[in-house]
């Protein structure tokens, strides 16, 4: 179904392209990927339309899906991607993990690894999250950042023990994205036991960026 869903795209997507738009859109990302010009809810309406009436993906089609994506120039094929792996995530199992990782090192930036991280990866390793262990000590910081953001929807069901260790190894990591991902986390498990958090700013040598994140709300 990989080839059929990608024309079907492709065909929607050229026929929507907005060189304006994607100049403004690709300024915005720093310049680091070029742009079709089409914004968030078209591009779910194409998304739509691409997808109506194929067959139900199994894991290969998916991830060979996301690769396809991920081998063209233009970020919304890379947006596609991630929302129907979030989509389609119960086809995925643990064994997708080395394959999202991939994805998640390749072309990097905030924009498709928090959605790979928190809807991918987290229903993922889902009850066995110490796969994570070794990720939030890896060299990139791309999947540094996805080790600290996979729990961010888990609400109660958060390692609360897991997410404060994590947050505890990379407290000195100098990037912002880094940094950034520390505070993100803490102040979405912060909606669910705000005492622990408060507990545990007060108690970490946390930098001047995390630490605010992760007391915005409270």
């Amino acid at each position: 179904m990989t080839e059929p869903v990608l024309a079907r795209l492709t065909t929607l997507f050229e026929a929507d392209r907005d060189p304006d738009r994607a100049t403004a859109m690709r300024a915005y990302m720093r310049d680091q990927f070029d742009f079709l010009g089409i914004m968030s809810p078209r591009q779910r309406a194409l998304a739509r339309q691409a997808t109506a009436g194929a067959a139900k993906p199994g894991r290969d089609d998916l991830l060979a899906l996301a690769d396809a994506c991920w081998e063209r120039p233009e970020r919304e094929y890379q947006y596609f991607a991630c929302d129907y792996l979030r989509r389609h995530v119960a086809v995925l199992g643990p064994d997708a993990l080395p394959a999202v990782r991939r994805l998640i090192t390749t072309k990097p930036w905030w924009d498709t690894v928090d959605v790979l991280a928190a809807r991918v990866v987290g229903p993922l390793v889902r009850g066995h999250g110490a796969v994570m262990d070794t990720w939030i000590e890896d060299d990139d910081l791309w999947v540094i950042r996805t080790a600290l953001l996979h729990q961010l929807f888990y609400k109660g069901d958060t390692d609360a023990e897991r997410l404060f260790d994590y947050c505890v190894r990379q407290k000195a990591h100098t990037d912002f994205f880094v940094r950034k991902a520390i505070g993100w986390a803490l102040r979405e498990y912060a909606k669910t036991d705000p005492e622990a958090v408060r507990g545990f700013v007060a108690a970490t040598p946390l930098s001047g960026l995390s630490r605010r994140e992760a007391l915005k709300n409270l």
